[in-house]
Parts: structure tokens; C-alpha cells; sequence
């Protein structure tokens, strides 16, 4: 009888090609195992490590390092910087992700129409985004220098700020020239994204609703509005991720000074700037950063399938 299941078993058995075959078998996965391996090396392994440092007492030093469980997520938890640094890191995620859609919509609906110069005007939207954030930053920052910024003297002369004064001297100055500053960077690039969002619709679309009678309005909230939510959703998952994360804009700003901190400047002020090396808690930061950025991405793609559906 064990004979005849084994002899069935053979002769069901596909041949090693035939397993092998593209989409079927194992091949697939083997092609893709070394994108697997690297990603492990890079990012899953790093993670990972970083949890075992954030649960440890001085981990830099292999004598003196003790499993604490916890306490670095709960003394950091308590602590009104770090809290601080959420609200900064919020406010500043929201809102400037939530200007850059609205004014990237504008210009993709913009480019997305037939008009002379349309290949140079794209061209020449990208180059706020082909700045790194430095110098980006560094640049913005001379303009709103206290003593001789051109931005500063508009703003004084609009009475927007005191004379002397500048954006730069408090917490909500600081925080509304970073969102004026990624908004001027990152805007061309939802704009980008959003356009080759709006250019596979098609047009036939949009010509059935003007025989029916339909005005602008109607064709952007029953046509392209739904249409373009896959390509919204992608959008605002890149911007999220990318300004719930920002360091280097603030740093800039700041000085690399602790009065005002996202939770990646928290992050790193705890486990560089100062004297001690137990750099525990700031490495506790930054895993709860990944764990909010983790949220947002499965809540962003479980949208994103919805709408699909």
C-alpha cells in the first residue's frame, strides 16, 4: 500500500522545470531572495537591533550594560521634551503635507492641460525638490536672518513681525518657517505624483460628462477626485513618512538646539549631544518614531486598498 501512495506520489510529482518556471514553483522567490537578503541586512537587522539597545543600560559599554525592560521608554514618555517633540513633529506633518496636496493638486490640474512651454515648466518646477534639505534650509535661513534677511525685512515692513524681530527667535516661528520651507521644496513633487496620477485618465471620460450637461466642478468631484485617490493615497504615504521623520530642516534652523525638537532631533540630542554615552533613551525615541511611521503606513495602504475596492 506504501508502495502504491509513493508510486502516485512520483508520478504527480512536476518535473524540476516545470517548478521552476516563471510564475510558478519556486522561481519567483528565488529571483527575488536577493532583494529579500539585502533588505534584511539594511533595515530588518538594524530595527531589530535597535529594540535589544533600547530595552539596555549603558549598551555601549559591554560591562556595565543591563537589561532595564521599559524604563527608557518611560522616563522618555515623562519626559516634556520628548512630549514637546510629538506635538512639534505633528503639527508640522499635518499641516505642511496638508498644503502641499492641496497647492500640488492646483499645479498638477495646471500642467495636466495643453499649453505652450508645458515640457519646460515641468522641468523647472522640480528645482526647489533638486535641493537637498540643507541647503535648502541653510539658504532659507540667511533670509530670515534678525539682522539683514531679505524675508525678515519683508515681514517687518508688512508689520508681520516687530522691528528686530525674526521668525527664527520662537517655537511657532521656528515651526511655520519649516512648513514654509518644505511646502516650497516638496510641493513640485506631490505635484509630479499627482499629475501622472490625473494623465491615465481618460478623457473620453470627461467629454461623455460635458454631453450630459456636467460643469467643472461636477467632472473633479465625480471623476477625477475618484479616479486620482489611489494616487493621492501614495502621495500623501511618501510625504507622511518623509515629514514625520524630519531632522535635518530643524537642526538647521535651530542651531541643532534643544528648544524646539521633532522626535528625530529628540532622538538624536539624547544620543550624541552631551557628555554621557548611555544614548538608551534616545534610541528609545527613535523606535517609537518608527513604530508612529509603521501606524501610518498600514493605516495609509489599508485606504488605499479600500479605495480600490
Amino acid at each position: 500500500m506504501s508502495a502504491t501512495i509513493r508510486t502516485e506520489a512520483l508520478s504527480t510529482r512536476k518535473p524540476l522545470r516545470q517548478r521552476l518556471s516563471v510564475g510558478k514553483g519556486w522561481f519567483p522567490y528565488f529571483l527575488v531572495s536577493p532583494t529579500l537578503i539585502i533588505i534584511a541586512l539594511v533595515a530588518a537587522y538594524p530595527i531589530i537591533d535597535s529594540v535589544r539597545l533600547s530595552l539596555l543600560d549603558n549598551p555601549l559599554i559591554p560591562s556595565g550594560s543591563t537589561f532595564v525592560g521599559l524604563r527608557n521608554y518611560i522616563q522618555i514618555i515623562g519626559d516634556p521634551a520628548f512630549q514637546g517633540s510629538i506635538g512639534v513633529t505633528i503639527i508640522f506633518s499635518v499641516t505642511s503635507v496638508a498644503l502641499e496636496t492641496i497647492l500640488g493638486l492646483g499645479v498638477a490640474l495646471l500642467m495636466n492641460k495643453a499649453f505652450p512651454g508645458r515640457g519646460l515648466v515641468r522641468t523647472a518646477i522640480l528645482i526647489p525638490f533638486a535641493f537637498p534639505t540643507i541647503v535648502s534650509a541653510t539658504i532659507w535661513t540667511l533670509m530670515l536672518n534678525a539682522q539683514n534677511g531679505v524675508l525678515t525685512y519683508v515681514f517687518q515692513s508688512l508689520h508681520l513681525l516687530a522691528p528686530g524681530d525674526s521668525l527664527l527667535r520662537t517655537t511657532p516661528g521656528v515651526i511655520t518657517a519649516a512648513i514654509l520651507i518644505d511646502v516650497w521644496k516638496t510641493t513640485p513633487f506631490m505635484a509630479l505624483l499627482l499629475l501622472a496620477g490625473l494623465q491615465v485618465i481618460p478623457n473620453e471620460l470627461y467629454e461623455a460628462a460635458s454631453v450630459d450637461g456636467s460643469n467643472r466642478w461636477q467632472q473633479f468631484w465625480r471623476i477625477t477626485f475618484p479616479l486620482l485617490r489611489s494616487a493621492l493615497l501614495i502621495a500623501l504615504l511618501f510625504r507622511l513618512l518623509d515629514a514625520l521623520r524630519a531632522f535635518d530642516l530643524f537642526y538647521i534652523l535651530t542651531g541643532g538646539g534643544r528648544q524646539v525638537q521633532t522626535i528625530g532631533l529628540y532622538s538624536y540630542a539624547n544620543m550624541f549631544v552631551g557628555t554621557t554615552f548611555d544614548f538608551s533613551p534616545g534610541v528609545a525615541a527613535a523606535v517609537i518614531l518608527f513604530l508612529i511611521c509603521a501606524v501610518v503606513g498600514v493605516v495609509v495602504v489599508s485606504f488605499s486598498r479600500i479605495s480600490r475596492n
